[in-house]
């Protein structure tokens, strides 16, 4: 009787022996994704601050250099210089050499002592759409805190009649790397491991062993797991490393379980493999099989949540999204290392990963079949 896995064993002594014996393999697998780890965990920054801002004031009075300095201590700004004019204040932001200018014309101090609307001019490069709404939202709350302030005075008032006390849950201290980095770990996850699986039976066609698979007593199903698990196993063994980088290097705490977090990784690079070998599967060559793999990578960088959130897309992109790992895995993930979920909280994102896993895992062995492509 035929066993569905025959031969599991001698491919995957095999493959051990073909992974270890690849420095270059082992190489591509681990090294690249440390170095975009540690690139994205220190590029990836969306606290604006210290922008570059001219100033212009045209009343030069005691209130005017307060407005100047109450601009410069939300440490959204910094004043690098002064324009003597409205065209060499455009001109500077023209050629970059600011983004903000602050224009105070004459009569600001008078006006405001009248009890008249005093006002104030910023010039905003929006070449750079989120250096731009950082600044047009902290200059509106300085004008705005300044008015309310001035108004309360007037009144009598010694303290403003509202005030919102907002308490951030789970990131207090709003840092980009605790957001991102987990979405990173994700990404380079795949590059690494759908790579690794893609090239695996295009190297055996190229190299004319394949030819010795074929005529082997191997089952498909046990030469397609066996083909998988040796970089399954250096798969999770990586992503067990990069949580560390991120625990001790970038100081992401981990609040949620780590056995949760690695049996998520454990489906995760299943269902990345089992991609991997699906394009191996199709792919002529290994220039295919590199541009079939980068078909997905985009997808998952842009549609998965990991940098622009899925709520805010149209609707044939957040279909799309429901269709691609990362999608649930870095949500996951955040859950996990964030928040603090526990795994039953997201049981439905492990299953879609397990799901998709088995599901690309069976395309994988019957699109396989015992004859040269």
């Amino acid at each position: 009787m035929k066993t569905p896995f025959r031969g599991l064993t001698a491919i995957l002594y095999k493959e051990f022996l073909v992974v270890l014996r690849d420095p270059f393999t082992l190489f591509f697998m681990i090294f690249p994704p440390l170095v975009e780890m540690i690139a994205f965990g220190y590029a990836l920054d969306t606290d604006v601050k210290n922008i570059a801002t001219i100033v212009l004031d045209e009343d030069r009075t005691t209130e005017s250099r307060e407005i100047v300095q109450q601009f410069q201590n939300t440490g959204t700004f910094r004043v690098v210089g002064e324009a003597t004019s409205v065209t060499e204040l455009a001109d500077l932001i023209r050629r970059g050499k600011a983004r903000v200018g602050v224009q105070i014309p004459s009569g600001f101090t008078r006006n405001l002592a009248a009890g008249r609307s005093a006002k104030i001019q910023v010039l905003i490069d929006g070449s750079n759409s989120s250096i731009a709404s950082s600044a047009l939202n902290t200059s509106l709350n300085v004008g705005f805190r300044k008015g309310l302030l001035t108004l309360s005075k007037k009144i009598g008032l010694r303290e403003l009649p509202v005030e919102v006390r907002p308490q951030i849950l789970y990131n207090p201290e709003m840092r980009s790397p605790n957001f991102f980095l987990p979405g990173v770990i994700g990404i380079v996850l795949q590059i690494a491991t759908t790579f690794a699986t893609a090239m695996s039976l295009v190297r055996e066609r190229e190299r004319g062993t394949l030819e010795q698979l074929l005529v082997s007593p191997l089952s498909r199903w046990g030469l397609m797991l066996g083909k998988l698990v040796p970089y399954l196993l250096i798969g999770n063994l990586m992503g067990a490393f990069l949580f560390i980088v991120m625990r001790y290097v970038f100081h992401v705490p981990i609040a949620g379980d780590i056995t949760a977090l690695m049996a998520g990784t454990f489906f995760y690079v299943f269902c990345l493999l089992s991609l991997g070998l699906l394009i191996s599967t199709r792919a002529q060559n290994q220039m295919q099989a590199l541009q079939m793999s980068m078909m997905f990578i985009l997808p998952s960088v842009f549609f998965s949540g990991f940098i622009f959130p899925r709520e805010t897309m149209p609707a044939i992109f957040y279909a799309i999204s429901t269709v691609i790992p990362a999608t649930y895995y870095i949500e996951l993930e955040r859950a996990l290392i964030l928040r603090g979920a526990s795994l039953g909280d997201f049981w439905f994102h492990l299953a879609m990963l397990a799901a998709m896993g088995t599901v690309l895992f069976c395309l994988c062995a019957l699109r396989f079949r015992k004859k040269m492509a």
